[in-house]
């Protein structure tokens, strides 16, 4: 356990402000930034970082699941990524007798390591420009969704066409708002087996406190290992799979880093919307993220109070918790961040300059000079339909877990009533799998407190107009008490009973489909979604699609107006590479960060037993004992530092 924290702790990397812009596409390199790579400290060629002809960076990089980034750092196809990224695998092994999640966990043979199902590690075999064929037939004067059909047409029959081995796929991604494609050829390991993670007091310390921010103390990593048939191709999960040998793995420095060193960052960014018009920012800054974060705030509340009471919802909570929390937090740093840096202002800035190239020229006049007064348009009509669909969402479909849970069940009986009770079917095994993962980590009492809190500002805060009115009444019945509507929900509602939900499945789709029809909290949640799909997401959708379709020309106009700016695409959760330098930064006026943190940081931020700032006996006695080994600088033991490299979420 010391060696592998002590070794890959120093290799988590913050990226704060940044001076060097740009998520790149690694094919790309060799003409657009290799130069300036070496210029600041690179020693290695972009061929080095992606060939489709030998064993490169690339190979050794992998999309893990489906939102998060590893890296392979041995010959055997062993995989690090972060410990939030594995947190669920790591939750979903754990119990109170085995608590891998509190304890950790580390696999001292193969035969430990431990099985994922759905897990998944996708490498990128090839990346090309396919931007002439997918836009074939396609021209400026299309309304959005024949542009779009077109589009999809034209993307399926490439698909179709493209050569690949059986055990490839083909992925093609819009970049520049649609302005070009870009075809990737995969390769997806479903074999992932855990290997390691430190406890979660340090692959998660600081939780939520530290999150997105400087100065950083978590070990923020977990270990696995990709399996593979004995042909090492991908192949689903058997005992006799071998540990999968890679083109190319990262090897580990012991040498550190310094302040100036090079930095990259290699991965599978999310997603950024760099090119906004202001009128988005400020709509998104002062209107969706306060509602967003209020009513995260409530939810989160309630969990985080319920997860520091009881080390086992702490357990089931984990991975929700920090689905939720994550979004949250970075939302909040979002906000403050455009606000300090006058976010919206420069954006305003930016679009005068804009405006003034386009009325000097008449036929980007013709074409541009209307961009910027229809967005402006069109967003003070999206803004209520905006609101309104993000509070249904956030209060719904991503806090309510009972709301989310009969959401996803409204899936079965629409099949039900399109295709009918023989072909749902072969489906009610799946359904059952799906409810037994559900109720494994689900807590009715404590769902029932997020409901309450969460339709209060259901009916305090929502326009009355995109209210059900079935919701209202039945609000009205309960005395207009939150709890009291809670109470009567979760006592009525079958959702919450696995029991008899598998008895109606073991009775066939007919009965389970009934049970669906004439449960009190299944019908609220299509009453809460029937007026939102009626009164919010049309209109909304309808003002957004001629927004995307402005997007795509203001995008292609500021490429055409500033032809000597460089520009890069919106993360999109493709592979990209981003560079900088170790570097601190000025935070405010007078406080300076420095690049590096040590564990004399850790311990300064130790509070014994506490939920974020707890840190183990053995860590502690490693300190004590200052018993560092190799990796020891000077007396003190590296944990964090931070690069000006412009990375996101996914990374």
């Amino acid at each position: 356990m010391k060696k592998c924290f002590l070794v890959l702790l120093i290799t988590v990397i913050t990226n704060l402000a940044f001076a060097t812009e740009g998520m790149w596409l690694p094919l790309l390199l060799k003409q657009l930034n290799e130069k300036e790579m070496q210029a600041m400290g690179m020693k290695i060629g972009a061929e080095d970082i992606y060939s489709i002809n030998r064993g490169s960076l690339k190979d050794a990089i992998v999309q893990f699941g489906s939102g998060c980034t590893g890296e392979i750092i041995s010959g055997q196809g062993l995989l690090l990524t972060n410990h939030h990224c594995g947190a669920g695998q790591i939750q979903s092994h754990s119990s109170l007798a085995h608590n891998y999640l509190q304890d950790g966990f580390w696999a001292m043979s193969h035969e430990e390591e431990l099985p994922n199902p759905g897990l998944t590690a996708t490498f990128i075999v090839r990346m090309e420009d396919v931007t002439k064929q997918v836009l074939d037939n396609v021209s400026p004067d299309m309304h959005y969704k024949e542009r779009q059909a077109w589009v999809t047409k034209n993307i399926d029959k490439l698909r179709e066409a493209t050569a690949r081995e059986p055990y490839q796929d083909v992925l093609i991604r819009p970049f520049f708002e649609g302005n070009q494609y870009y075809l990737f050829i995969t390769e997806t390991y479903r074999d992932v087996r855990l290997v390691g993670a430190p406890p979660i007091s340090i692959g998660k310390f600081g939780v939520d406190t530290d999150n997105w921010v400087w100065p950083r103390h978590a070990a923020d990593f977990s270990i696995f290992r990709i399996y593979a048939g004995p042909d090492n191709k991908p192949a689903d999960y058997s005992p006799d799979n071998i540990p999968f040998v890679p083109q190319y793995f990262l090897p580990v420095s012991m040498d550190g880093i310094s302040e100036g060193d090079f930095t990259m960052v290699f991965g599978f960014p999310g997603r950024t919307e760099e090119y906004l018009p202001s009128f988005a920012i400020d709509q998104r800054v002062n209107v969706i993220n306060p509602i967003r974060i209020g009513i995260r705030d409530r939810s989160l509340d309630i969990l985080n109070e319920e997860m520091r009471r009881d080390p086992q919802v702490r357990i089931q909570y984990v991975t929700k918790q920090n689905r939720i929390a994550n979004s949250w937090k970075k939302w909040i740093g979002e906000s403050q961040g455009i606000k300090a840096t006058d976010g919206v202002g420069r954006k305003k800035e930016f679009e005068r300059e804009f405006q003034k190239r386009v009325e000097s020229r008449p036929e980007w006049k013709e074409k541009y000079g209307a961009l910027l007064s229809r967005f402006e348009k069109l967003y003070a009509e999206l803004e209520p339909y905006a609101s309104g669909r993000e509070y249904i969402a956030e209060i719904a479909f991503r806090n309510i877990e009972l709301f989310s849970l009969a959401n996803s069940l409204h899936g079965v009986v629409k099949q039900y009533e399109t295709n009918g009770a023989e072909a749902l079917k072969p489906r009610m095994p799946r359904i059952q799998a799906y409810l037994d993962g559900f109720y494994k980590d689900y807590r009715p009492d404590i769902d029932q407190r997020v409901f309450a809190a969460l339709m209060e500002v259901y009916f305090a805060e929502l326009n009355p107009a995109y209210q059900s009115q079935f919701a209202i009444t039945q609000f009205v019945d309960a005395q207009k008490d939150p709890a009291e509507l809670a109470r009567i929900v979760y006592t009525k509602t079958k959702l919450v009973d696995p029991t008899a939900m598998s008895k109606a499945i073991d009775a066939g789709p007919e009965a389970f489909i009934k049970l669906l029809a004439e449960d009190y909290a299944y019908t609220l949640m299509r009453r809460i979604a029937e007026i939102s799909e009626a009164q919010v997401q049309e209109t909304y959708d309808r003002i957004q699609d001629e927004i995307g379709l402005l997007q795509e020309q203001y995008m292609a106009a500021q490429m055409e107006v500033f032809p000597e700016k460089r520009f890069y695409p919106d993360a999109n959760s493709t592979m990209r590479v981003t560079y900088g330098k170790v570097a601190g930064y000025q935070a405010r006026d007078a406080v300076n960060y420095s690049p590096q943190t040590y564990l004399e940081g850790v311990m300064e931020k130790y509070v014994p037993g506490d939920y974020e700032f707890d840190v183990p006996e053995k860590l502690r006695e490693l300190y004590r004992k200052k018993d560092y080994g190799p990796y020891g600088v000077n007396g003190k033991m590296p944990v964090c530092f931070i690069g000006t490299n412009h990375t996101t979420g996914g990374n």
